[in-house]
């Protein structure tokens, strides 16, 4: 996905979320390349990116249309979410080797190093990269792959809720804190911990909604 594709995508996920594109609305795709200053293309492939996601549907004869998922359907995927992180960091714990501990710190390093920026869509993008360096840790294919699945499908909310104030800021200690129960063996605590860092994102992303919206 080119760079333009994934700046748009970001931008009207944005939209999507924050209720600027309502449920059931029609995002043109000739509008969206003038309002953003882009050919069809990129709009095109943002719009697959959004439909494999969920957050678009494609329908005969309309197009892109934005899909209606209500908060309560967004609140029960990071119930889901926080449980599966939960078993990916248990047994992180218990499997990890040499190779998946270094990737595991390298991705810390690098979502310390854009907290130190102050850009949370950075800091976002590396964080993906550390869970799924965790998801890998595990193990497990198959729950790597239904990780990777969900985390996909949450990723507009998980992104913007890091926009709520210190948020960012107290991601990265509870990452630390992820990385010592780790490397430490510790499983029980690393799945303690990653079943409330997912859980307290469903909750700040509620606080986002609410100063977003009227």
């Amino acid at each position: 996905m080119s760079a333009t594709s994934q700046t748009l995508r970001d931008e009207i996920e944005n939209g999507i979320v924050t209720g600027e594109f309502p449920p059931g609305e029609r995002l043109d795709e000739v509008q969206l390349a003038t309002r953003y200053g882009v050919s069809r293309t990129p709009v095109r492939e943002a719009l697959m990116q959004l439909g494999a996601i969920g957050l678009v549907e494609m329908r005969p004869r309309r197009g892109a249309v934005v899909a209606e998922h209500g908060p309560e359907r967004v609140f029960e995927m990071f119930e889901v979410m926080a449980e599966l992180e939960a078993m990916a960091g248990g047994l992180a714990a218990r499997r990890h080797g040499d190779n998946d501990k270094a990737a595991i710190l390298a991705a810390l390093e690098q979502c310390q190093n854009a907290a130190e920026k102050n850009d949370t869509d950075q800091y976002y993008y590396e964080n993906e990269i550390f869970h799924r360096a965790i998801y890998t840790a595990s193990h497990s294919g198959f729950l790597e792959e239904q990780c990777v699945s969900l985390h996909r499908r949450l990723r507009p909310y998980r992104r913007l809720q890091l926009r709520v104030r210190n948020r960012m800021k107290v991601s990265l200690a509870e990452h630390c804190e992820i990385v010592d129960a780790i490397t430490a063996g510790d499983a029980q605590k690393a799945r303690l911990l990653l079943r409330h860092h997912i859980a307290v994102q469903g909750d700040r992303f509620g606080d986002l909604l609410a100063t977003l919206r009227p």
